[in-house]
């Protein structure tokens, strides 16, 4: 049986990475000799070289490359393995909660089991549904604690036949080997008790240094070592200030001399060692919601006597005696439970030895054993299943993110507004509609990728939209590249398009500044919508509104939203016929933004009549521009008047850019995933599939050219069409993210 592993792993110092390195040894010994089985391993930094693995990586997933998780679907698809096995924390995989795991899931054919070491009671929307579809992927959930089940069946309505309960595994100790540890200064001749385990102020610790004033004036023999260094992520953002806080609280009780701290990543063996050596071993956590731990499992395996505060795996793993309970926070009950241990030699001695026998059976080899059962299981159920037929966006076609050709065109004012060929034309200046529409693009490359050039752009296209602000609300369109102002006010356009970067930016900003920024210029522009007069001015300006209502509740911005609806259902109401579906007596540029702000608004008020046009209009755009099998939008050259003849050329990105966020909108409102495959097809525009078969996406500028002409590629690359390729392309992995949802026909049991 060749296995693909999907987890952290060693060398990487993390507790999921030993375990995976374990249950793989562990499930290997079961296996068949000459077995290929191999591990996808995931990084925490886009470089592939982070860590020196071992012969069995056959792949790398960087955490927040979107597109390794598909290129690891299609190695573990392509290649030999006959099953999959998933280690899951929510921080391992990339994108919110790690959301990016998703269409990897998505695609794997192969029978899968994911092993849960988190779940929670009370999860958010995306974890529980994260944690939901993970299970509709699987053949088989294991987890490690019968609360885990409760919940599971409870909470995330996963089937009980679906759930394997096997505990956490533990190393196979040999306890007739001498231990270097007893001759640490910390241990020897000490009656040592230890904690283990990355540091984090949930960890507690300070409930134990709290208890030693009275431990140790009945017991001057006793020594408290801290094992494990700080939490990576929590030494990023407050350095050690955690570790000095337990340091200083030990010197202000007078224990300094009895606390000890041993700061690194301690090897299994060296672990063990240490378990062994160990008096009493203690687990503080401050709250119950622990339902794994592995830490836990390892004192009890080696026979420790174990005292711990009640979290869920706790209370399960030291029933019938095989450990001591402490409340929370509750340090003078601790001190009175360890002063009572180590005065009762054969009580201490009983709890190890219940302890211990208990770890016997949870040793690796027989979890090991029980894992290769459940997977020749799965093997056999899965003869019996019809698997569903999938839709997947072909990511493999899309280009990697790049933004140096966006940077080239952006100085400390803003973004430049035109190239020839891929060189800025400085002598074109900038304009607001170019600098909103790099605001909007900066703030999804950043949630998609957590990109940071994409954040060190974000400052200068926000202070280029309040360089323009007028007094009464309006914006500036043109600047010269002297930085003088070359209008006084701006088209409906481009104040729309401004409205649209400020309300996304007040929903998605990285921090707290410059979204109180955002917001003042947002409401300070309001006053001027009561000016528009042209739709596509009404249209941007509700898309903005919108994304500021889909996370504030504003009742002068609902109806400035309501009131640009009402005029756009009235401009339809005026022009279409049973034959011409529209606004408009023509079809003119950045069509589809019109129907898609319509959605966008009953998104918001639940409007129906919002929706209905929406639809309505957008089935027409549909007839005139995916009518020749790929897309084709309405030409600049000419546009389409009511009863004449459709222009075919001067196509512009920015059309494209608004169908695929037309498309993706229809679609998050209706889960027809017709509209999926229409978004990819209007993609596809930028990479060739147009009407003169060649690709605008310049593959070594990384711009985009800005239009088809009736004899060829305008070559220039400005930034409103290099701006609408890459929205477009960040808006293709948003919907790679709902993958998941994507299902046509369910998987059914059929008789064998």
């Amino acid at each position: 049986m060749n296995i693909a592993y999907i987890s952290t792993y060693t060398p990487r110092a993390c507790g999921l990475a030993t375990f995976n390195s374990n249950l793989k040894n562990a499930i290997e010994s079961n296996n068949e000799p000459g077995s290929k089985s191999f591990v996808i391993a995931i990084n925490d930094s886009d470089n592939l070289n982070q860590y020196h693995y071992p012969k069995d990586v056959r792949f790398i997933i960087r955490q927040q490359r979107q597109k390794d998780y598909i290129k690891a679907a299609n190695a573990i698809n392509q290649g030999i393995a006959d099953v999959c096995i998933m280690q899951h924390e929510f921080g391992i995989y990339g994108g919110e909660s790690g959301v990016y795991v998703l269409p990897m899931l998505y695609r794997i054919n192969k029978p899968l089991i994911t092993i849960l070491h988190t779940v929670l009671q009370d999860p958010t929307y995306l974890q529980k549904l994260i944690i939901k579809e993970i299970a509709q992927q699987s053949s088989k959930i294991v987890v490690m604690a019968e609360k885990a089940v409760d919940f599971l069946t409870s909470i995330y309505e996963v089937p009980r036949h679906k759930i394997a309960l096997i505990a956490h595994g533990v190393p196979d100790y040999d306890i007739t080997q001498s231990n270097p540890i007893l001759e640490n200064p910390y241990f020897k001749d000490k009656r040592t008790l230890i904690t283990f385990g990355l540091l984090s102020r949930n960890k507690g610790l300070e409930t134990v240094i709290k208890a030693l004033p009275s431990i140790v004036s009945n017991h001057p023999d006793v020594s408290y070592t801290i094992i494990g260094s700080t939490h990576p992520s929590i030494k990023l953002s407050q350095g050690e200030e955690y570790r000095d806080s337990l340091k200083q609280l030990a010197k202000n009780l007078g224990v300094s001399k009895y606390v000890h701290f041993i700061d690194s990543f301690v090897p299994e063996d060296e672990l063990v060692n240490y378990l062994r050596a160990a008096e009493i071993y203690i687990t503080p956590y401050l709250n119950e919601a622990q339902i794994t731990s592995g830490t836990l499992s390892y004192a009890v395996g080696a026979g420790a006597a174990v005292v711990s505060t009640p979290y869920w795996h706790a209370e399960e793993l030291l029933a019938e005696d095989r450990g001591k309970l402490f409340p929370f926070k509750d340090y003078e009950r601790l001190a009175v439970i360890i002063n009572e241990l180590l005065a009762d030699d054969s009580e201490l001695s009983r709890i190890k030895a219940n302890a211990y026998n208990y770890g016997l059976q949870i040793r690796y080899p027989k979890i090991g054993k029980k894992y290769f059962e459940l997977l020749n299981e799965m093997i056999e159920e899965e003869k019996y299943l019809v698997k569903a037929e999938n839709f997947t966006i072909d990511v493999e076609r899309l280009p990697s993110f790049n933004l140096d050709y966006v940077k080239r065109l952006t100085d400390d004012t803003g973004i430049v507004q035109h190239a020839r060929y891929g060189i800025p034309n400085l002598k074109e200046g900038y304009c607001m509609d170019d600098n909103a529409r790099a605001l909007i693009m900066v703030l999804m490359a950043y949630n998609q990728f957590k990109n940071k050039e994409a954040l060190n752009l974000l400052p200068i296209y926000l202070s280029f939209i309040q360089y323009m602000q007028c007094d009464d609300g309006n914006f500036r369109n043109f600047l010269s590249f002297r930085r003088e102002y070359l209008d006084d006010c701006g088209s409906d356009d481009s104040f729309g398009r401004t409205l649209w970067a400020l309300g996304f930016m007040v929903c998605n900003s990285p921090n707290n500044s410059y979204k109180e920024f955002a917001k003042e210029l947002f409401f300070n522009s309001l006053k001027h919508i009561d000016n528009l007069e042209h739709i596509r001015g009404f249209a941007n300006s509700i898309i903005g509104l919108s994304h500021y209502l889909s996370c504030n509740s504003d009742k002068e911005v609902k109806n400035k939203l309501i009131f640009l609806a009402d005029k756009m259902v009235k401009a339809y109401q005026e022009h279409n016929r049973s034959d011409w579906q529209w606004f408009e007596d023509k079809l003119t540029y950045d069509n589809a933004i019109l129907p898609m702000a319509l959605l966008k608004a009953y998104e918001v008020t639940d409007e129906f009549i919002y929706k209905e046009v929406a639809f309505k209009t957008l089935d027409f755009l549909d007839q005139e521009t995916l009518d020749k099998g790929y897309y084709n939008p309405i030409g600049n050259d000419g546009w389409f008047y009511r009863d004449s003849k459709k222009a075919v050329f001067d196509q512009q990105a920015i059309e494209t850019m608004a169908a695929v966020m037309m498309y993706f909108q229809a679609y998050k409102l209706t889960s027809d995933i017709s509209y999926i495959k229409k978004m990819q097809q209007a993609f596809l525009w930028f990479l060739g599939e147009n009407t003169l078969r060649v690709p605008l996406y310049d593959y070594e500028t990384n711009g985009c050219c800005d239009g088809l002409t009736m004899i060829g590629l305008n070559r220039n690359q400005g930034a409103e069409s290099t701006l609408a390729y890459f929205i477009s392309y960040l808006t293709v992995l948003q919907a790679v993210e709902k993958e998941y949802e994507f299902e046509t026909v369910a998987a059914k049991r059929v008789e064998a």
